[in-house]
């Protein structure tokens, strides 16, 4: 379980392709002591397992393993060498809950429509997949690239998210540009709510 308040962000440095599993060295400023292997750490948003660490200069390169599924349901397929991943450790009991509860489990894509930059902020508008949209509420949150965000607007299947001077410093949302996939996944209490909803209807036919 994550928060969506990422706490570095790591650099891709080799990625080995196979068919249907991807094998990711990733370089970040945890110190390696302090990963475990089996740990999780979110990846731009798709919760992933490490299955190897050590140090490095300014921190520690670690792998994670990307499987069919994942890369089937997420922007991971795409990912390359140099590219730059939001990275959040799972959250321990003791935490403190300072984003919105996120399982980094990606519900689709979502394309990034324009960005309007303005006072160190940008305003960006993004089209959900259809069988999502519906998740998506005007003030709700949604996690897209494993950032926790507040949704501002919302019009059929677009919505907009604001990001302040410190997340797009934080994070690596200054990267995007017009045309961009990213990781969505939709408000936990939603999806569930919405499930609940549609049970409901079927047992009153």
């Amino acid at each position: 379980m994550f928060t969506g308040l990422v706490s570095d962000v790591g650099t891709i440095e080799r990625i080995e392709r196979r068919a249907t599993l991807h094998r990711l060295r990733i370089a970040s400023s945890y110190a390696a002591e302090s990963i475990a292997i089996g740990a999780s750490i979110a990846c731009n948003g798709p919760c992933l397992t490490v299955v190897a660490r050590e140090a490095a200069a300014g921190g520690s390169v670690f792998d994670v393993e990307v499987g069919a599924e994942t890369l089937r349901c997420t922007t991971a397929g795409n990912w390359r060498d140099g590219l730059r991943l939001n990275l959040e450790r799972s959250l321990r009991i003791g935490d403190e809950l300072g984003g919105h509860l996120v399982t980094g489990h990606v519900d689709g894509i979502a394309t990034i429509l324009d960005i309007e930059a303005f006072d160190g902020m940008s305003r960006f508008t993004l089209r959900a997949p259809d069988d999502r949209a519906r998740f998506i509420a005007a003030k709700g949150s949604v996690g897209l690239d494993g950032t926790s965000l507040t949704v501002n607007e919302v019009k059929g299947d677009t919505f907009s998210v604001l990001l302040i001077p410190h997340t797009l410093a934080a994070t690596n949302w200054g990267d995007r540009r017009s045309g961009d996939g990213l990781n969505l996944e939709v408000d936990l209490m939603a999806r569930y709510a919405a499930r609940l909803v549609e049970a409901r209807g079927v047992g009153a036919q």
